[in-house]
């Protein structure tokens, strides 16, 4: 199936519907919106879930999405966020409040779940979907052990789109920037007769090679550019209140380059960009591509019974990737490549199948629950290529097969002790099993020292107990104790390594906070201080003098903090948003150390070296984490939204709104070192804009980065000091009509 004119034909439509909707009501400008998520799977007011979480939606959402970047925008734009990626559009990493996992391998495990439209998102390359046509994205801090998937110790990342409805509307986006941007984006609900409704969305982002390649002969010689389409359509049947079903189609297209690495970025001794730095050129001699297909659906039918209601979620998603690159990035005779490394990463045949059966009641009664059964099923093969650096020919392969299968039995209970206290608990069994078995075929090394077959059986009890008290109308407060569980983690022999796994890991996590609306819901405030600890935590640890890659287990990293979320309505024509965290994380192992890239051993080749400046103590070649905060985990976040409503006497408007978002410094890897210390970043935009025609049409004018704030954002942990950056400066204007 053709994504990319499924997309096209989307668009068409939802531009030739006529405008039939009906005018909307004008919002009450004098207070805020009252804000309502489903965070514990029911939709509730922010103020009464005892539980960190933030929510993302409408304006704030399009702004944020308008230049184009892949859903990384969504990093650091709520209290203690950080998504990165080493593997470009297809491939993010989630944290939340410090905790997440580095793993780039295509069978890496995330303690931060993906939740799309009710369906667990388990396998890292499925995370990527792009953002569209999105009714809200709600971020909740972990543990999430009772009423979400599986693999949620960090907690949970929620996307819910906009649903079918009856209403006879449509919208249309497009988007034009500097460097070739394009972006074109749609959806409509169709009218159908009766009992049915239907929505077609879809979106388009194309971004032209702006990177060359100055290396001689190269294979690649523009880079960085992008085609990524995508097209959802859903199916609603509700014949009356007892019954609904809800059926969703999905796919993705992806063909662009993968994160582009750059060989001797990082100036030595330092972690500033290398003298002469340049952001638009490279110079590598390998081939720098990747591919996405990404298909999948579900089926969410609800029954409304006296006093329960029924829900069974069903979801199957297959996606096949394929992404290649020139990993020394450099060529021959470079400083720092003692030999050239040209490598690709694919998977074929994968599918994922989940079934879920919940219950809820559905009385006004001070008790009310929620009880069901979860299954998971997975499989896959990754094949790791090798390619030659020459001739560019694929020479060696690595396939490694992995089943997963996991069941789960949940409970919860919410209890109303008076108008003013309720309590809440749940327990989730989860039982979890995966068999991996690697095989070898050309002329590479295979390390076979441990074996190419393993399997993992874990089973654990999970559960959260939480309190609410009513201090007066306008505050709540509450305290929560929760408990999470990830499943064990297994990697295959490759060229470097021979397999390796990780056992199961669990996380205790205490939290009290406070939620108002003050000043007649003109502000908003919400805070919370936490402290968890995660025993047996599950790392990877990359580098040495043979670049090997392995899993490992910490005997116990912790985490505490604070956060911080406002909102306020200084006037009616103007909102101020303002969100930090603070998050002290620390691995606790006294023993364990780790092998610092390309090792502190005589480089190899005679060739010499651009290793890194390693700040921990050295033991027989190992750097000694112990007391190193955890990877990708920044002290500090802040993120501040502002909006200035200028109405016209005809009744249009026209606005300014800017954006803003800072993380202090991180540590790229687990050992800590000057030169894989990334800075504090700070990233803004700006947009001004003018709506018209009782609301029906906007065109306005962006600036993504506004200060072109370059910064290494992660590197590879190889023989130089290989980085990779952030976007810079990107502008645009953008039309968008409601029909």
């Amino acid at each position: 199936m053709n994504v990319p004119r499924l997309s096209l034909l989307a668009l068409a439509l939802s531009t030739a519907l006529p405008a039939l909707a009906q005018e909307t009501p004008a919002k009450d400008r004098s207070q805020l919106e009252t804000v309502v998520i489903t965070a514990e799977r029911r939709a509730e007011n922010i103020k009464d879930v005892p539980n960190a979480v933030s929510k993302i939606s409408g304006e704030r959402l399009d702004v944020l999405a308008s230049g184009g970047q892949d859903l990384r925008f969504l990093s650091g734009r709520v209290p203690s966020l950080n998504i990165e990626s080493s593997f470009g559009r297809a491939f993010p990493r989630f944290y939340i409040r410090g905790y997440g996992n580095t793993d780039f391998r295509l069978n890496a495990s995330q303690p931060v779940s993906v939740i799309v439209d009710d369906v667990i998102q388990e396998n890292p390359i499925l995370k990527g979907f792009p953002i569209f046509d999105t009714a809200a994205v709600e971020v909740v801090a972990g543990p999430q052990g009772t009423l979400f998937g599986r693999n949620t110790p960090a907690g949970v990342v929620k996307f819910d789109s906009v649903k079918p409805s009856q209403k006879q509307d449509a919208y249309v986006s497009a988007t034009i920037g500097n460097f070739g941007t394009l972006n074109l984006e749609g959806a409509a609900n169709l009218p159908l007769s009766g009992d049915w409704a239907a929505r077609i969305s879809a979106q388009t982002q194309r971004r032209s090679d702006w990177v060359d390649n100055t290396a001689a002969n190269a294979a690649t010689p523009k880079t960085e550019g992008y085609r990524d389409s995508a097209v959802r359509a859903q199916v609603l049947y509700e014949p009356h209140k007892q019954f609904s079903a809800l059926a969703n189609v999905h796919f993705r297209d992806l063909d662009g380059s993968p994160r582009l690495f750059r060989a001797n970025a990082i100036k030595r001794g330092t972690n500033d960009l290398a003298d002469g730095f340049s952001n638009d050129t490279v110079a590598f001699n390998g081939v720098n591509a990747q591919t996405l297909k990404q298909s999948g659906g579900s089926l969410r039918l609800k029954w409304s019974l006296d006093g329960v209601n029924i829900y069974s979620i069903t979801g199957y998603e297959h996606v096949k990737p394929l992404s290649r690159g020139d990993i020394d990035g450099g060529v021959p005779g470079a400083p720092g490549i003692p030999f050239q490394s040209e490598t690709g990463s694919g998977m074929n045949g994968h599918r994922q199948l989940t079934q879920e059966v919940r219950l809820e009641s559905n009385t006004s009664s001070p008790l009310s629950w929620q009880a069901g059964m979860y299954a998971f099923d997975e499989k896959y093969t990754i094949d790791n290529i090798g390619y030659d650096t020459t001739t560019h020919a694929d020479v060696d392969h690595i396939y490694t097969a992995q089943t997963n299968k996991a069941w789960a039995a949940f409970g919860s209970v919410n209890y109303a002790v008076s108008k003013d206290i309720t309590l809440r608990g749940g327990l989730r069994y989860t039982k979890d099993k995966k068999d991996l078995s690697t095989t070898h075929a050309g002329s590479g090394g295979f390390n076979t020292s441990a074996g190419t077959t393993a399997s993992t059986d874990d089973g654990k009890w999970s559960g959260d107990l939480s309190a609410t008290y009513k201090l007066d109308a306008t505050t709540n407060l509450y305290a929560r104790y929760a408990n999470g569980f990830r499943a064990s983690s297994m990697q295959n022999a490759s060229a470097f390594a021979g397999q390796s796994q990780a056992g199961p890991e669990s996380v205790n996590s205490y939290e009290i906070g406070f939620k108002s609306e003050l000043l007649k819901r003109t502000l908003r405030l919400s805070g919370s201080l936490f402290t968890y600890t995660v025993t047996d935590l599950q790392l990877t640890a990359v580098g040495g003098s043979n670049n090997a890659t392995r899993l490992l287990n910490a005997q116990k990293a912790t985490g505490s903090g604070a956060e911080l979320n406002l909102e306020a309505l200084i006037t009616p024509d103007f909102l101020v948003t303002f969100g930090g965290s603070l998050n002290n994380t620390k691995i606790k192992d006294a023993g364990l150390g780790v092998p610092p890239g390309g090792s502190l051993n005589t480089a190899p080749f005679g060739q010499p070296r651009t290793y890194p400046t390693v700040l921990d103590p050295i033991v027989n070649g190992n750097a000694m984490v112990d007391g190193n905060p955890l990877p990708n985990a920044p002290k500090w976040t802040a993120n501040l939204t502002a909006r200035w409503s200028i109405p016209l006497a005809s009744g249009d408007e026209v606005y300014v709104y800017t954006d803003w978002a800072y993380r202090s410094k991180v540590n790229f890897f687990l050992y800590e070192a000057t030169e894989f210390t990334g800075k504090s970043l700070t990233e803004g935009g700006v947009r001004a804009g003018y709506i018209w025609g009782n609301g029906k049409y906007e065109a306005a004018g962006f600036v993504r980065n506004v200060t072109n704030q370059v910064r290494v954002t992660g590197a590879i942990d190889f023989n130089n000091l290989t980085g990779f950056i952030n976007d810079p400066r990107t502008y645009g204007v953008q039309f968008k009509a409601m029909f």
